[in-house]
């Protein structure tokens, strides 16, 4: 469990252990490299200037995936961003020692591309849940949605995670079976 943050001090100090969850965050938000660094200088500089607001008793973390999440919506609704713009390639996005490519390379590489093809809803969801490990009542509170929303959200994503997985799944949707 995180330690309570009281000041802005403790907040810039804290700040710093942050940044690499907050980048790949806005990886998953614009899929541009460059946009993820401008939402992670946008949320640092807003969390210092709203360090007042900081809760007791909040996780840190989840105080800045909200601020960088209400950043980009902020920056959607103004820029009217095309979903899809400067997709990451999945190979680029993973990095590895030089070693050859291995069968574990290939599956993550697959998986990533299945990730980034889905909508965005269901794509930030998955990260929030999956990759930063935030329970659904925290992704809910995040995104600022209903827990049934997050919970409807992954489970389509989920469901068509599988779908990629396995063709027979589609198959089986179509005749009525699970």
């Amino acid at each position: 469990m995180e330690a309570i943050i009281a000041s802005e001090h403790e907040i810039r100090a804290s700040l710093a252990q942050y940044l690499g969850r907050l980048w790949r965050y806005g990886i998953v938000l614009s899929r541009q490299r460059d946009v993820a660094d401008d939402l992670v200088q946008a949320t640092c500089v807003r969390a210092l200037e709203r360090a007042s607001q900081f809760m007791s008793g909040t996780r840190l973390d989840r105080w800045l995936f909200s601020i960088m999440h209400s950043i980009w919506l902020n920056e959607i609704r103004s820029r009217r961003i095309r979903m899809g713009n400067g997709f990451v390639d999945a190979d680029v996005t993973l990095s590895f020692d030089g070693e050859h490519e291995t069968e574990t390379h290939v599956m993550a590489n697959q998986v990533l591309r299945q990730v980034n093809e889905l909508p965005e809803a269901q794509r930030t969801a998955v990260f929030l849940a999956y990759v930063e490990g935030l329970s659904y009542r925290e992704v809910a509170e995040v995104l600022d949605v209903p827990i049934g929303t997050v919970m409807s959200r992954l489970a389509t994503a989920r469901a068509r995670l599988a779908e990629h997985a396995d063709p027979d799944v589609k198959a089986k949707q179509m005749k009525g079976g699970k």
